[in-house]
């Protein structure tokens, strides 16, 4: 085959050693065109993203001003305005694992969009670009949303809340990377089971309605160590004015962890759909 034929043939079947960039192991601009497929497919199926709006603004509405009004305050603000953060990275995470997760088992078990998009110029790192991509704008959507609710509620305390939705969007990454390489690793819809046996958890454990202070020690240092805690934490601070240099620890968990499972969730794809 000479050079000529090598490079008009689709990138699916072209050897690695002449397909592949080192500097592209993470994704390029291919991936926007997976970005652009799932915009076109959710015009009709609008619904699910409002669900996902409503669900954390109910948590809010019960437990931070229903209870609000037994438990009063919790270190120093009102208790809706020590929940409201950590809900926010609540439904951030959510809105970026159910898009990582279920949607692309499907895609990939059954819908075969992954196998129709190689057999395109687009490579297995660029699929998974833009399917975090994708599950990161619907985080995002979420988190906007869900941060004009709280604004309109007075539950922030500090000039540095403007920094709150680009740690949302932070966090929707580290989430939506991390469900993406966890799900290749799926083999039914069984599996989905470990999704919501680690996402409930952390959802109620991770200092999300009360301060980590009411753990023993033992438990507290286990919390410390979960994603969701650096999320919480991270927006909580930002929220409530309690900004210091240790909140940069929570920025490079997230950004690690999100590069981690972006990097090996495109290694799986190409292991699954290319071998």
């Amino acid at each position: 085959m000479s050079d000529l034929q090598v490079r008009q043939e689709p990138l699916r079947i072209v050897p690695t050693a002449v397909a592949s960039r080192p500097w592209r192991t993470l994704g390029g601009k291919a991936s926007l065109h997976l970005v652009e497929r799932h915009a076109r497919v959710y015009r009709h199926l609008w619904l699910m993203l409002v669900s996902g709006v409503v669900e954390p603004l109910f948590y809010l509405l019960s437990i931070g001003v229903g209870l609000g009004h037994l438990v009063h305050h919790v270190g120093g603000v009102s208790y809706a305005a020590f929940v409201a953060p950590a809900l926010l990275a609540t439904s951030a995470m959510n809105g970026a694992i159910y898009d990582s997760t279920f949607n692309v088992f499907f895609m990939i078990k059954y819908a075969k969009t992954y196998d129709a998009a190689l057999a395109t110029p687009m490579r297995a790192q660029d699929l998974a670009l833009g399917q975090v991509l994708w599950a990161l704008l619907r985080s995002a959507i979420y988190a906007l949303a869900f941060t004009l609710v709280i604004l309109a509620m007075g539950l922030f305390q500090s000039y540095w809340a403007i920094a709150v939705l680009p740690a949302a969007v932070l966090t929707g990454f580290a989430f939506a990377a991390a469900g993406m390489a966890a799900t290749t690793f799926m083999r039914s819809w069984q599996d989905f089971e470990f999704v919501t046996l680690v996402s409930v958890p952390l959802f109620l454990f991770s200092a999300t309605f009360y301060p980590l202070s009411v753990y023993p020690p033992a438990i507290a240092v286990v919390v410390e160590c979960t994603p969701l805690y650096q999320a919480v934490a991270l927006m909580r601070g930002l929220a409530l004015g309690a900004v210091g240099p240790g909140l940069l620890w929570r920025v490079a968990y997230l950004a690690i962890m999100g590069l981690a499972g972006l990097y090996v969730a495109g290694r799986r794809v190409g292991r699954l759909l290319l071998t």
